[in-house]
Protein backbone atom coordinates (compact mmCIF):
# COMPACT_ATOMS: atom_id res chain seq x y z
CA UNK A 1 0.00 0.00 0.00
CA UNK A 2 1.16 3.68 -0.26
CA UNK A 3 2.14 5.40 2.68
CA UNK A 4 -0.72 7.76 2.41
CA UNK A 5 -3.12 4.90 2.70
CA UNK A 6 -1.21 3.81 5.85
CA UNK A 7 -2.12 7.34 7.09
CA UNK A 8 -5.25 7.87 6.53
CA UNK A 9 -5.89 3.78 8.01
CA UNK A 10 -3.78 4.57 10.51
CA UNK A 11 -5.67 7.70 11.75
CA UNK A 12 -9.03 5.74 11.61
CA UNK A 13 -7.63 3.19 13.82
CA UNK A 14 -6.79 5.79 16.34
CA UNK A 15 -9.97 7.70 16.09
CA UNK A 16 -11.94 4.53 16.97
CA UNK A 17 -9.67 3.20 19.48
CA UNK A 18 -8.94 6.67 21.54
CA UNK A 19 -6.07 4.77 23.74
CA UNK A 20 -3.00 6.19 22.02
CA UNK A 21 -1.19 2.87 23.37
CA UNK A 22 -3.48 0.31 21.81
CA UNK A 23 -3.74 2.53 18.41
CA UNK A 24 -0.21 2.36 17.87
CA UNK A 25 0.26 -1.38 18.25
CA UNK A 26 -3.85 -1.47 15.97
CA UNK A 27 -2.10 0.54 13.43
CA UNK A 28 0.97 -1.63 13.64
CA UNK A 29 -1.10 -4.82 12.95
CA UNK A 30 -3.57 -2.54 10.44
CA UNK A 31 -0.25 -2.27 8.35
CA UNK A 32 -0.08 -5.95 7.82
CA UNK A 33 -3.53 -6.52 6.74
CA UNK A 34 -3.19 -3.81 4.08
CA UNK A 35 0.17 -5.38 2.57
CA UNK A 36 -1.80 -8.25 2.69
CA UNK A 37 -4.37 -7.48 0.26
CA UNK A 38 -3.35 -6.94 -3.61
CA UNK A 39 -2.21 -3.36 -3.83
CA UNK A 40 0.18 -1.16 -6.35
CA UNK A 41 3.87 -1.33 -6.56
CA UNK A 42 6.66 -1.00 -8.69
CA UNK A 43 10.24 -2.58 -8.82
CA UNK A 44 13.35 -0.71 -7.01
CA UNK A 45 14.13 0.97 -10.16
CA UNK A 46 10.90 2.57 -10.61
CA UNK A 47 10.34 3.10 -6.84
CA UNK A 48 10.86 6.52 -6.02
CA UNK A 49 9.03 8.21 -8.54
CA UNK A 50 5.74 7.10 -6.75
CA UNK A 51 7.51 7.03 -3.45
CA UNK A 52 8.67 11.17 -3.42
CA UNK A 53 5.05 12.33 -4.18
CA UNK A 54 3.48 9.74 -1.86
CA UNK A 55 5.79 10.58 0.74
CA UNK A 56 4.47 14.55 0.34
CA UNK A 57 1.09 13.55 0.29
CA UNK A 58 1.60 11.11 3.05
CA UNK A 59 3.01 14.31 5.23
CA UNK A 60 0.44 16.77 4.04
CA UNK A 61 -2.30 14.29 4.98
CA UNK A 62 -1.07 14.22 8.52
CA UNK A 63 -1.20 17.77 8.91
CA UNK A 64 -4.76 17.75 7.27
CA UNK A 65 -6.29 15.04 9.62
CA UNK A 66 -4.35 16.92 12.78
CA UNK A 67 -6.10 20.10 11.90
CA UNK A 68 -9.47 18.66 11.78
CA UNK A 69 -9.12 16.29 14.67
CA UNK A 70 -10.43 17.01 18.03
CA UNK A 71 -7.87 17.75 20.44
CA UNK A 72 -8.87 14.84 22.96
CA UNK A 73 -7.80 12.59 19.63
CA UNK A 74 -5.02 14.22 18.39
CA UNK A 75 -2.61 11.64 20.23
CA UNK A 76 -4.43 8.38 19.92
CA UNK A 77 -4.86 9.77 15.97
CA UNK A 78 -1.24 10.34 15.29
CA UNK A 79 0.03 7.01 17.62
CA UNK A 80 -2.67 5.26 14.84
CA UNK A 81 -0.34 6.80 11.98
CA UNK A 82 2.59 6.31 13.44
CA UNK A 83 2.22 2.30 13.98
CA UNK A 84 0.35 2.44 10.54
CA UNK A 85 3.71 4.03 8.88
CA UNK A 86 6.48 2.57 11.10
CA UNK A 87 6.71 -1.06 9.34
CA UNK A 88 7.60 1.20 6.06
CA UNK A 89 10.70 2.38 7.41
CA UNK A 90 12.58 -0.02 5.61
CA UNK A 91 12.19 1.49 2.65
CA UNK A 92 13.87 4.70 3.66
CA UNK A 93 16.21 2.98 6.03
CA UNK A 94 17.56 1.42 2.55
CA UNK A 95 17.29 4.72 0.25
CA UNK A 96 19.32 6.65 2.66
CA UNK A 97 21.63 4.19 5.16
CA UNK A 98 21.62 1.15 2.87
CA UNK A 99 20.49 -1.00 5.70
CA UNK A 100 16.84 -1.61 6.94
CA UNK A 101 16.61 -0.58 10.51
CA UNK A 102 14.62 -3.65 11.63
CA UNK A 103 16.00 -7.14 11.50
CA UNK A 104 16.24 -9.72 8.05
CA UNK A 105 13.27 -12.15 9.24
CA UNK A 106 11.01 -8.76 9.56
CA UNK A 107 12.11 -7.53 6.19
CA UNK A 108 10.99 -11.42 4.37
CA UNK A 109 7.96 -11.37 6.02
CA UNK A 110 6.91 -7.99 5.32
CA UNK A 111 8.12 -8.11 1.52
CA UNK A 112 6.66 -12.10 1.10
CA UNK A 113 3.01 -11.11 1.96
CA UNK A 114 2.55 -8.11 -0.42
CA UNK A 115 1.37 -8.79 -3.58
CA UNK A 116 2.11 -6.13 -5.90
CA UNK A 117 1.30 -5.52 -9.24
CA UNK A 118 1.84 -1.83 -11.28
CA UNK A 119 -2.15 -1.81 -12.93
CA UNK A 120 -3.55 -1.48 -8.92
CA UNK A 121 -3.27 2.32 -8.72
CA UNK A 122 -7.18 2.08 -8.65
CA UNK A 123 -7.09 0.03 -5.57
CA UNK A 124 -5.20 2.37 -3.76
CA UNK A 125 -6.99 5.19 -4.73
CA UNK A 126 -10.50 3.45 -3.78
CA UNK A 127 -8.51 2.68 -0.68
CA UNK A 128 -7.93 6.27 0.14
CA UNK A 129 -11.22 7.61 -0.36
CA UNK A 130 -12.43 5.06 1.82
CA UNK A 131 -10.04 5.69 4.60
CA UNK A 132 -10.49 9.44 3.97
CA UNK A 133 -14.35 9.08 4.18
CA UNK A 134 -14.44 7.01 6.99
CA UNK A 135 -12.05 9.32 9.19
CA UNK A 136 -13.97 12.27 8.04
CA UNK A 137 -17.04 10.57 9.54
CA UNK A 138 -15.85 10.06 12.10
CA UNK A 139 -13.70 12.76 13.30
CA UNK A 140 -17.37 14.77 11.74
CA UNK A 141 -19.56 12.86 14.38
CA UNK A 142 -17.05 13.21 17.42
CA UNK A 143 -16.78 17.09 16.74
CA UNK A 144 -21.06 17.13 17.00
CA UNK A 145 -20.46 15.24 20.39
CA UNK A 146 -17.96 17.80 22.07
CA UNK A 147 -20.12 21.05 23.61
CA UNK A 148 -18.42 24.42 22.08
CA UNK A 149 -17.81 26.36 24.91
CA UNK A 150 -18.30 30.20 24.28
CA UNK A 151 -15.23 32.58 25.09
CA UNK A 152 -17.15 35.34 27.44
CA UNK A 153 -15.81 38.61 27.48
CA UNK A 154 -15.53 39.87 31.75
CA UNK A 155 -18.65 42.12 31.03
CA UNK A 156 -20.79 39.22 30.39
CA UNK A 157 -24.16 38.33 32.19
CA UNK A 158 -23.08 35.49 34.62
CA UNK A 159 -25.09 33.37 32.76
CA UNK A 160 -23.92 33.88 29.38
CA UNK A 161 -20.36 32.69 30.47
Amino acid sequence: MLITNHVLSGAVVGALTRDPVRAFGRGFLSHFVLDALPHFGLDEEHLMKVAVPDGLLGLAAIGLVVRETPRHLVLPVLAGIAGACLPDMDKPGRQFFDRSPFPPWFDRVHAAIQPEASHRMPIELAAAAIFAGALSVLLGRDRRRQPVTAVSSPGAPRAAR
